[in-house]
């Protein structure tokens, strides 16, 4: 351990900063473990007050107490964990293998704890004689709650197995995710000859000359990263090419190497499969989704049946005609596999003479910041300033104050939109400082959010020019950050984005309407070179392609649903062989031919290494939400100021505060049905 003294560790103490933002510029790898182990002791000492206090027990010195502990823990996992997702190096990756099973260990020692669950259970047994708020209750439920999840109720021998389950599954998880980041890094397709390059646009050329000539090669390179990925597979004329990329992407972690995640993969499901049998449950899905609004397994297969069923023929037919359009260009004989999907790309040019290169010289990134910063100010009224005295932990990273219509402070927002090598993929929005309001002084005390992004790199002649799916990716993530930045709760634990895991993609989902809006695209879609507005034709041809291929999107994602429900609907531990498991649990959803080696659940870390495991459906039971909420804005107008307000006041802002069918409720004036849904994708008329 580092010998750093206490006033060097920049953890300690109040942050000097704007807004008390975290100091990145002056924490080292070296401030982690010390900081870290320091917080789980003065969390101990805080929690043993609470056993130690003479007094009987009550929503003040109990509970209350329990929820403002830890208070330097918390703000150093949050730096440290989310620098293992957004700027990891080996250093960090080696620590965090120290440091994960030591933080599963504190979590086990807090909810195993026996004297202070007796208190919480002291007060919970009171609860109907307490006078207390409705987010009082719900911070007492959850309490009570969480505990009992993490096995406070177990004795003995099952004590001791719960804690070691725990501290395996935290190693397991560290380990796939790290070997999904390694084994993607590590691929590169170069190709030196200029004919190799046939059908790829230029910008996507220049970015592999320029990823060839950062590492002193000749030629292009290509990576697994997404910003090269897709581009390639949807435009490059060579079919070898497009076979070999593809199998490099889809059989990442399934090679004879280090970075192999196939008995990691049964490991977690069967790890997670023993703890929720150990705390009573006959599968881990049955634990999970206790607290989720789907609530059990029954209406999660409900909903992806329902959706298999509205969608397969639309879904079967599409590929029908991708297929007739290949043969026309490549004989009868000739059949489209997944890395012919360019087809698509061709067919949907050919209906409505538009593509992704087309729309992209109009979705310059300034441009697109400024138009989704402005409809949250058409919206809700809050502005954006940049503040480049605030800390930032890469030169890329950008840091805005962000301030309410009455012009009072309301956040920190980071944005960080291009990939790197210490960065995992995929986009999400995070947190380093929730909201919660300062009981002793009052302070409404406001969230410092972030959102994290792969989107297309400027190159030496260009700038970073989105493609419209980054723009929809960018509103997604935009509107997780809004649910983080109007939080207005008492207690953080409730605040933000702490809501049911099927509830959160609602206010990321609903976002993404507004991305084929004429009058939103009007407020900054400007061609980079001239200036000239993204024409109304081709607002129309995007507006007519939306729902494209839009059946087999809903397949694929359903596909995902089904594979994550089968890994954790079991009651038996699995040996067998993961990718013929995993063909099928998804044959139902699969609509292009199976290739034997490709291997999703290997890299699939939203359910083996996110939050996702047996919640990867919260994404359609989201869509179903949004399409329903979004229907209102349609109705009323999309800039519409009493419906925005309404989806702020009861939603956005109030976190985890009350049950999410309740607060949608409250907003809708009905519940959702997926009729929204299937009008919106023009399943249904």
């Amino acid at each position: 351990m580092s010998n750093i003294t206490n006033a060097q560790n920049p953890f300690y103490g109040q942050y000097h900063t704007p807004h008390g933002t975290v100091p990145f510029d002056r924490i080292e790898t070296e401030h982690y473990e010390p900081a870290i182990l320091e917080g789980i002791k003065l969390q101990n000492a805080e929690i043993e007050a609470i056993i130690q206090n003479p007094e009987k027990a009550d929503f003040s010195n109990t509970i209350e107490a329990f929820e403002e502990s830890g208070e330097l823990l918390d703000k150093v996992v949050a730096v440290f964990g989310n620098m293992l997702s957004a700027e990891t190096n080996d250093d960090l990756q080696e620590l965090a293998q120290k440091i994960m099973p030591l933080l599963s260990e504190h979590s086990n020692n807090i909810t195993l704890n026996e004297k202070l669950f007796a208190r919480v259970k002291e007060v919970y047994n009171q609860k109907e004689t307490l006078q207390l708020t409705q987010e009082q209750k719900q911070l007492l439920e959850n309490a009570y709650n969480s505990f009992v999840r993490h096995g406070a109720n177990l004795e003995g021998e099952a004590r001791e197995e719960y804690r070691r389950l725990t501290n395996e599954l935290s190693k397991l998880t560290l380990t796939f995710s790290e070997n999904n980041l390694k084994e993607t890094n590590a691929y590169q397709m170069l190709l030196t000859k200029k004919e190799s390059l046939a059908g790829l646009p230029e910008i996507i050329i220049e970015a592999a000359a320029e990823t060839a000539k950062s590492e002193e090669k000749e030629g292009w390179a290509f990576t697994l990263h997404a910003p090269s990925y897709v581009p390639f597979m949807t435009y490059s004329d060579n079919r070898d090419l497009r076979q070999k990329l593809y199998m490099a992407y889809n059989t990442k972690c399934t090679h004879d190497n280090e970075f192999n995640n196939i008995d990691i993969v049964k490991n977690i499901a069967n790890t997670r499969m023993k703890i929720a049998q150990l705390l009573g449950y006959k599968d881990y899905a049955e634990y999970t989704l206790k607290k989720r609004m789907a609530e059990n397994s029954e209406s999660v297969y409900k909903l992806l049946n329902q959706l298999l069923e509205a969608y397969a023929p639309t879904a079967q037919q599409e590929y029908k005609e991708i297929q007739e359009l290949a043969r026309e260009e490549q004989g009868d004989d000739f059949v489209v596999m997944p890395w012919d999907w360019r087809y698509s790309n061709k067919l949907k040019d050919k209906k409505f003479n538009i593509n992704e290169e087309m729309l992209r010289p109009y979705f310059e990134l300034e441009q697109v910041k400024k138009g989704v910063f402005g409809l949250a100010e058409k919206l809700y009224g809050i502005t954006f300033r940049k503040n480049t005295e605030i800390p930032v932990y890469h030169k890329e990273v950008e840091a805005f104050e962000v301030f309410d219509k009455d012009g009072k402070f309301l956040a920190v927002l980071y944005t960080d939109f291009h990939p790197r090598l210490g960065k995992r993929a995929g986009a999400w929005m995070t947190s380093y400082k929730d909201q919660w309001i300062d009981k002793k002084t009052g302070e409404n005390s406001r969230p410092h959010v972030s959102v994290v992004m792969n989107f297309t790199k400027p190159t030496e002649n260009k700038p970073a020019l989105l493609t419209f799916n980054e723009v929809e990716t960018f509103l997604h993530e935009f509107g997780h950050s809004l649910h983080g930045m109007f939080a207005n709760s008492t207690y953080r634990s409730l605040s933000g984005t702490n809501v049911y895991w099927d509830f959160v993609e609602l206010p990321s989902q609903i976002m993404e309407n507004f991305a084929i809006e004429k009058d939103f695209l009007n407020t900054f879609a400007r061609h980079y070179q001239t200036g000239e507005v993204l024409p109304d034709e081709l607002i129309k041809r995007l507006v007519d392609a939306s729902n494209f291929n839009i059946a087999y999107a809903c397949l694929r994602q359903l596909s995902f649903g089904l594979l994550d429900m089968a890994w954790y609907t079991r009651n038996t531990p699995f040996e067998g062989d993961v990718k013929a498991y995993e063909q099928e649990a998804w044959k139902d959803a699969q609509i292009l031919p199976v290739v034997p080696e490709a291997c999703m659940s290997t890299q699939f870390s939203h359910i083996f290494a996110g939050g996702y495991a047996a919640g990867y459906y919260s994404y359609k039971w989201a869509e179903v939400l949004d399409a329903d909420a979004f229907s209102l804005f349609k109705q009323k107008g999309i800039f519409n100021q009493e419906v925005a307000d309404s989806f702020r006041n009861n939603i956005l802002s109030k976190g985890g505060t009350e049950h999410p069918m309740v607060l949608y409720k409250r907003f809708r004036g009905q519940e959702p049905s997926i009729d929204a849904l299937l009008i919106r994708n023009g399943i249904k008329k």
